[in-house]
């Protein structure tokens, strides 16, 4: 059994949860230990008993003890992206790759640590001068999701950490390992006793002791909108800081001027790569009438040439969907597409593969209308609906009308288009000729509407969350 880390010891629990390959759910990865809320308790007063030092100590340490975080992930990146692939379901290229990024957040990070700066400023008041300076808010808690199980916990903690605060990482039920590998990088790169404390469990238990606990002073969540809401309200309740990072329904618009071997490939890559388990996946496909029948030919051959099958098979394109629970929520919307009338022109099916796992076939919808299920709710899978417009006008109009606002892509060769949309689009993040998907580690990450709540996530706006500012007067006679 995998222990939990609390206060700088691996400490068992008394019950355990086997991690499963979703690509074959004969292979158990290991068992992993399930916190109780005394355990729950604990990790957070460790992670308050060590904010004082941690917070008021050398921030050259503290950019080591990252940047070796960083180093390590890097150099461990084939092997850690392996077990990735084993306990999400991402290919192998996807897991490397996303163990890289990780260890890329945690250098850039110990860079922040050296480079968080204030201001000094003339009083209106002769003889007066002022001082602006950041601080860390005490012990933060983290909670990740299933989908980017080693970036998101990197991201959340390198940024937390940085600025001098304390961390207890909740990981998902689902995909516990590549956080418990990265908490054993921390340790081992010397960070000290209750610094960093790992607490794995159900939501309902380790979930409810970081957003109800008042020794934590802020919680950041990536998430489902209906959790993020919970954890949102108990932590404003308290008067807690709390960042939210929930659904996306994100638009793909392709114009008649785009050119089309781009978009489909956006399309293709934004829509199904990751077997759509992404909070930025293109699952609504917004195409003007002129390049539409030709779009959508071109999409269905190239899907026709993807490989459905076990994430660790080389010349796999996209892997299995993470859980059975998951697989049947896809085939849910699947046949809810049919009944509102959208035509499933390709994919849609389970498939049986030489290993028991929870495969499906990437699935696309035509003639569907902005108003059906599968173009308002996030759906997290291989699923993706085509919607007909007129033109830009209507396209941007559709691309607006929903709940959510993370990101939006446009393809099209058209500077005016392309300029307006940026201006217009009513999202965090803005794709041009590019996937709705993939983002830079150093720039800042989140939405608009219901996507997002609170200060963004990444590169130098994350010290938006993670510290307070404070005003110092002084009186200098």
């Amino acid at each position: 059994m995998k222990p939990q880390l609390i206060g700088g010891e691996w400490v068992a629990s008394p019950s355990a949860r086997p991690n499963i390959n979703p690509s074959d759910t004969r292979d158990v990865i290991d068992a992993y230990a399930q916190a109780d809320g005394e355990q729950a308790a604990a990790a957070v007063a460790a992670a308050a008993q060590a904010f004082p030092a941690w917070s008021r100590g050398s921030i050259q340490r503290r950019s080591e003890i990252l940047d070796a975080v960083g180093s390590e992930l890097i150099a461990r990146a084939a092997e850690l992206g392996q077990l990735l692939a084993r306990e999400e379901g991402k290919t192998l290229s996807e897991g490397v790759g996303e163990v890289t990024r990780a260890g890329q957040i945690f250098k850039f990070f110990a860079g922040e640590a050296l480079r968080l700066t204030g201001d000094a400023l003339r009083s209106v008041r002769p003889g007066v001068e002022v001082s602006v300076t950041r601080e860390p808010l005490g012990v933060v808690g983290l909670i990740a999701p299933w989908n980017f199980p080693i970036a998101i916990p990197a991201w959340k903690a390198a940024a937390a950490l940085a600025y001098g605060n304390t961390v207890v990482l909740k990981p998902a039920e689902l995909t516990p390992g590549c956080a418990w590998a990265l908490a054993e990088i921390i340790q081992r790169a010397g960070a000290p006793d209750g610094v960093f404390n790992l607490v794995m469990g159900p939501g309902s238990v380790v979930g409810a002791a970081l957003t109800d606990d008042p020794r934590v002073a802020a919680v950041s969540f990536t998430g489902s909108v209906a959790t993020g809401a919970r954890v949102g309200q108990a932590c404003m309740a308290r008067n807690a800081r709390v960042q939210l990072e929930m659904g996306g329904k994100n638009p793909l618009v392709v114009l008649d001027d785009a050119d089309l071997d781009l978009a489909v490939e956006c399309a293709v890559n934004g829509a199904f790569y990751s077997t759509g388990q992404r909070c930025t996946a293109s699952s609504r496909l917004i195409v003007t009438e002129a390049i539409h029948d030709r779009f959508v030919a071109a999409v269905v051959e190239r899907l026709k040439g993807l490989v459905v099958g076990h994430a660790l098979e080389s010349g796999v394109h996209i892997g299995p969907v993470v859980d059975e629970k998951q697989l049947q929520v896809d085939c849910d919307y699947i046949e809810i597409g049919r009944r509102e009338g959208a035509r499933l022109l390709f994919g849609g099916e389970r498939v049986s593969r030489p290993t028991p796992g929870h495969f499906l076939t990437p699935a696309l919808f035509t003639e569907a209308d902005n108003s059906m299920r599968i173009a308002r709710e996030e759906i997290f899978g291989p699923v993706a609906a085509v919607i007909r417009v007129r033109d830009f006008d209507e396209a941007l109009a559709v691309a607006n009308d929903t709940p959510f606002g993370l990101s939006a892509g446009v393809c099209t060769t058209s500077l005016k288009h392309a300029t307006a949309f940026r201006q217009d689009a009513c999202v965090g993040m803005v794709m041009v000729n590019l996937p709705t998907a993939g983002v830079d580690p150093h720039v800042p990450f989140g939405g608009a509407k219901g996507s997002s709540y609170g200060p963004r996530e990444q590169g130098r706006y994350a010290a938006e969350f993670y510290t307070r500012v404070k005003t110092a007067y002084a009186f200098a006679g």
